[in-house]
């Protein structure tokens, strides 16, 4: 990773970059607002639900960055990514609700927001240049280097990001509701089984209410409104 490189290319932006690091949202809490924290490797990266996210060393991306907090900042990220990586690869990506980038059907980036002081943590890891995943995650995981049959360049990629983190973060909330359900095929029309703390809920998904949450139209016809659990493809 050549983050001069990245310095000169995007001047004015305060990029912090570490070979090794436990977690780039951890280094990102209680930087200024605009601070990219980006490094080659962590050894404790940080998933949804307390899990982990799989950081092998100069392989992928992992970036943090510290933004203003907005209502639907999840999906504004979710979107800047797609974007990034289409834009970046030629690879079209599809989105499934809230936080995860699918490629051919399989996970090739996911999205974190946390709430520190006052400032939105965004983390933002992508599956660049992996070959291989832990037995755990190879079922669903993939790489663009997996689905193009060759490596690209994680410049190239943070420099078509980091841009539209800032572009998508500060759209306003009929906007990012209108771009994210029109970019993903499980915003409304997909059948889902959705993870509860009560089992799991089975249905159809209705498109997105106001605040961003996932509305489910259930197999006895009656709607319920998703704040978060896991998604996935009814049949997978």
């Amino acid at each position: 990773m050549n983050a001069d490189s990245l310095r000169q290319a995007l001047p004015g932006r305060a990029i912090r970059f570490f070979q090794t690091v436990d977690s780039t949202m951890m280094a990102a809490a209680g930087q200024p607002i605009g601070t990219v924290i980006i490094a080659d490797e962590q050894t404790a990266g940080v998933g949804r639900h307390g899990h982990s996210w799989h950081s092998e060393a100069a392989s992928g991306i992992y970036c943090s960055v510290v933004l203003k907090p907005t209502p639907l900042l999840t999906l504004a990220l979710g979107l800047a990514t797609a974007e990034a990586i289409t834009l970046s690869t030629g690879i079209g990506c599809d989105l499934r609700w809230p936080n995860d980038v699918m490629v051919g059907g399989r996970k090739a980036a996911g999205i974190l927001v946390q709430l520190v002081n006052g400032s939105a943590i965004g983390g933002i890891g992508i599956n660049v240049n992996h070959t291989e995943f832990p037995a755990q995650l190879a079922p669903e995981a993939t790489s663009l280097r997996l689905q193009a049959g060759r490596e690209f360049s994680r410049e190239d990629i943070l420099l078509a990001l980091l841009p539209a983190v800032e572009n998508f973060a500060e759209m306003d909330n009929q906007s990012i509701l209108r771009l994210f359900t029109k970019a993903s095929s499980y915003a409304a029309g997909r059948r889902v089984v959705v993870a509860q703390p009560a089992g799991p809920i089975r249905g159809v998904t209705a498109g997105l209410d106001p605040s961003g949450y996932l509305v489910v139209r259930k197999d006895d016809g009656t709607e319920t409104l998703v704040l978060a659990g896991g998604i996935r493809a009814a049949g997978t």
